[in-house]
């Protein structure tokens, strides 16, 4: 069986922070990768002359198998370790970056979508980064370790910054040819300096009795219900918000794309507090301050405040509690998942926070009113769904830690 038990003294090679920014550069470079549809999303809708379905539809695409891909990785990194699976995301990344690229330049929006399915790869390497980051660390620490790997979902940031203006800079393929790039580069360094912890050890199961075994475990299910509102949330917003933001505030593709990055930031910046929270305090605390405020900020955010203040501190403020409790979720996961099922049971939790980031972009594009230029009613499913999780916490999940982590 695997053993995610926290490392003894580093042998000869690298030690635990060199792994941990490895890892979180790799959630980084592939969740700019799954993301790089979402900030050109206005100009694929201009060229395509794409319904409002239509465009969610395609945003959303890539959430969907970056979701349930989570599921299968997190239990083949407890078979073959994080270094091995971590590099072969990258690699497997690169095609169909290239190949979006080139649907793109075809002008197709069939193509965008199978393609755009097949670009879902990219979002699975955060299943595979948190069992390896977790093995890195003593259970005391693990908050922090597992909140500072989830700084790389800011990929989503650098994406939404940096994709339109690599467009409007060089081109659309090589913006896209720039990210394939990276997506190689960054593998060859994985395998060149990555090392797994010392402590680790291969799973010698097949992957489907170890997902059965993670999916009997009431943890398993409970996180991934608190997962997907708060990580689901950043997620959905971060892809659809560039075209939210053109539908409601008529902002252009630079500029809804930078104030989509600002977004992104503040929720990288709240995860690893969230971790370090969870760590000082404990992470039904933080996750049940992170579903208040998210549901608060829902209801402001309804109400179409004026840009750039108040509007902008509102949706900032939405993605603070959003990341503060997807890394207060991961902390909990830590502290009651069994140390041999951390990979299975990150796999279950993450496909979930991703398939909670799939819907709410449908639903927006569902509920969209064109006249007034509102998504009110999808706010308010959201603000529902956040009270739901918060009152679900609060009476039914208990403090007290289920299972030995070391």
């Amino acid at each position: 069986m695997s053993s995610t038990t926290s490392a003894a003294a580093p042998t000869r090679g690298t030690g635990p922070g060199v792994n941990l920014a490895l890892a979180a550069w790799v959630f980084a470079i592939t969740f700019w990768a799954w993301n790089i549809i979402g900030p050109l999303a206005v100009r694929y809708t201009e060229d395509l002359g794409l319904s409002a379905t239509q465009k969610s539809l395609l945003i959303a695409t890539p959430v969907l198998v970056g979701a349930v891909g989570r599921v299968p990785v997190g239990a083949l990194t407890d078979r073959f370790g994080g270094r091995r699976m971590l590099s072969l995301l990258c690699f497997a990344s690169v095609v169909p970056v290239l190949l979006v690229a080139w649907a793109g330049t075809m002008q197709s929006y069939p193509l965008l979508l199978v393609f755009g399915f097949f670009l879902g790869i990219a979002g699975t390497s955060f299943a595979s980064g948190i069992p390896f980051v977790n093995a890195w660390y003593e259970p005391s620490r693990r908050g922090f370790a597992t909140g500072l790997f989830g700084v790389g979902m800011g990929g989503t940031a650098l994406s939404s910054f940096f994709t339109p203006r690599f467009v409007g800079w060089f081109g659309y393929v090589p913006a896209h040819l720039i990210v394939a790039a990276a997506l190689a580069v960054t593998g060859g360094l994985v395998l060149l300096l990555a090392r797994n912890a010392p402590a680790w050890r291969p799973s010698t199961e097949s992957v489907l009795p170890k997902l059965r075994a993670a999916a009997k475990l009431p943890v398993t299910w409970q996180m991934s219900f608190l997962y997907a509102v708060t990580f689901g949330g950043f997620v959905a917003f971060s892809t659809y918000l560039p075209t939210y933001l053109k539908d409601v505030y008529d902002f252009d593709l630079a500029g809804a794309g930078t104030r989509t990055a600002g977004f992104a930031v503040a929720a990288v910046i709240a995860r690893p507090i969230g971790g370090v929270l969870s760590d000082r305090s404990h992470p039904k605390i933080v996750v049940l301050v992170s579903l208040a405020g998210a549901a608060v900020s829902a209801v402001l955010m309804a109400l179409k405040p004026q840009p750039e203040i108040p509007a902008g501190i509102v949706f900032v403020t939405m993605a603070f509690f959003l990341g503060l409790g997807a890394g207060g979720v991961f902390a909990w996961v830590a502290r009651r998942t069994p140390a041999a099922r951390v990979g299975s049971v990150a796999g279950i939790v993450g496909a979930a926070g991703g398939l909670g980031g799939y819907f709410p972009a449908l639903v927006m594009g569902a509920t969209y009113d064109e006249a007034s230029h509102s998504y009110t009613l999808g706010l308010m499913l959201l603000m529902v769904t956040a009270l739901v999780a918060f009152v679900y916490a609060l009476t039914r999940l208990p403090r007290k830690d289920l299972a030995q982590t070391s």
